[in-house]
């Protein structure tokens, strides 16, 4: 049996004398996609920078394909992980194409300027996201879901095999969140990337993904198929509360609906 693609094993973070993760255990095989979900505070946009090294350090151990974290040099680790971070109103003074062509730098050599395969690499990911209009607008000009979908095609640009998203449909309206959860979709089917997401959004966890894992005070508190953890026994222990269900018009499949607040 392969190895996983990523693994932790009784892995914990700190911020000073202040825990953050703790014991955290979870696997997850290449292809897969896996929402990660918890109250705020329990640990989640923690524990994705924790996997691609933008916080070091920590107890346990996190592996990559078999090989510990640690053992990674900063390319190789560019070259298998890709972190797409929360959409933010940042104006970065690059267009697109120059963002975009910044993230093929896992395959290029110091002393090497951008070559026709990174161009091919760069315009494909924009036609995939559907950004390819936006070549040559500077990234200040863009909404912020244009933006989004921009840094999403960075990610793919990059050539990595696992995407980290934090929270990438934060917001945006839903029209922009549909065109995000699309083309996440159709990157997983078509090319096999394994897709690791951070959402507050329990009807996205359990619609978009395959897999679910719930943290709860930096410990893990749910881990499993994504349908499973549609019951009030499973998330009134993550959350502190019961909640309503009704089934999805067409996949039928269990979904929370809000309250009537009186």
């Amino acid at each position: 049996m392969p190895s996983p693609i990523v693994e932790t094993r009784d892995f914990s973070f700190s911020f000073g004398r202040e825990p953050v993760l703790c014991h955290v255990s979870f696997t997850v095989q290449e292809g897969e996609v896996v929402s990660i979900v918890g109250p705020n505070g329990a640990g989640k946009s923690t524990l994705l920078k924790c996997l691609d090294r933008i916080l070091p350090g920590g107890t346990g151990s996190i592996s990559l394909k078999g090989r510990p974290l640690h053992d990674y040099s900063q390319k190789e680790l560019a070259a298998l992980i890709s972190y797409v971070p929360q959409a933010d109103a940042r104006a970065l003074p690059f267009t697109v194409m120059e963002f975009v062509l910044m993230a093929r730098y896992p395959h290029l050599s110091p002393f090497t300027s951008v070559k026709p395969a990174d161009h091919a690499a760069a315009r494909e990911a924009l036609v995939v996201t559907g950004t390819e209009g936006f070549a040559d607008r500077f990234l200040g000009t863009l909404s912020g879901g244009e933006r989004q979908k921009v840094f999403i095609a960075a990610a793919i640009a990059q050539g990595a095999e696992v995407l980290l998203l934090d929270e990438p449909t934060t917001f945006l309206d839903p029209r922009h969140q549909d065109d995000i959860h699309r083309t996440l979709r159709r990157i997983n089917a078509e090319s096999g990337a394994t897709i690791i997401s951070v959402t507050h959004d329990i009807n996205t966890a359990a619609l978009f993904s395959g897999r679910v894992l719930a943290l709860k005070a930096g410990a893990v508190a749910f881990c499993g198929p994504a349908a499973e953890i549609m019951d009030n026994s499973v998330l009134e222990r993550i959350f502190g509360k019961r909640f309503i269900f009704a089934a999805h018009p067409v996949s039928g499949r269990r979904l929370v609906v809000p309250e009537e607040v009186v």
